[in-house]
């Protein structure tokens, strides 16, 4: 006869170890802890300041490609682009420019640029030239500036 053999009792099975999670370095591996250093109220705020910081710059360089085609084939364009760039300097410069003095008088002067964009009704020759080295001024201002502190990895 053979002998009797009983089945495996659930409780004394032993379980199965999870396989090795994949080590990145720097970077936190687990489930996310539940208690957040940051507010829900915060972490929205930044996601917002994320999203206009996106909006703004999208649009700064749809409209500065409209006036870079216009001005290097000398061709005419309507307005719109111009709003579009303005808009989008104000949006980016809202959600990026720490200093309030300096991101307020970036805002103004956007909206100045747009209403005089709106009462004049055309685009001259020289407003595209003055967008084009002023946009290409800043981007070698910004590309050439040096963060004040090294980021860490999280």
């Amino acid at each position: 006869m053979a002998p009797e053999t009983k089945p495996p009792d659930p409780s004394q099975v032993p379980e199965q170890p999870d396989p090795p999670a994949r080590q990145v370095p720097g970077v936190h591996v687990g489930p996310p802890s539940q208690n957040s250093d940051v507010d829900p109220e915060a972490h929205e705020a930044l996601q917002m300041k994320v999203a206009m910081k996106m909006v703004g710059s999208a649009m700064v360089f749809i409209g500065f490609i409209q006036v870079f085609m216009s001005a290097s084939t000398g061709a005419e364009i309507s307005i719109f682009p111009m709003i579009l760039y303005f808009s989008g300097l104000g949006l980016w410069a809202h959600s990026s420019v720490k200093i309030p003095a300096v991101r307020y008088t970036v805002i103004a002067f956007s909206l100045f640029c747009i209403l005089a964009f709106l009462n004049i009704g055309e685009v001259l020759f020289w407003h595209k030239y003055v967008i084009y080295w002023g946009t290409i001024a800043m981007v070698v201002y910004f590309m050439f500036q040096n963060p004040k502190k090294p980021s860490k990895p999280s």
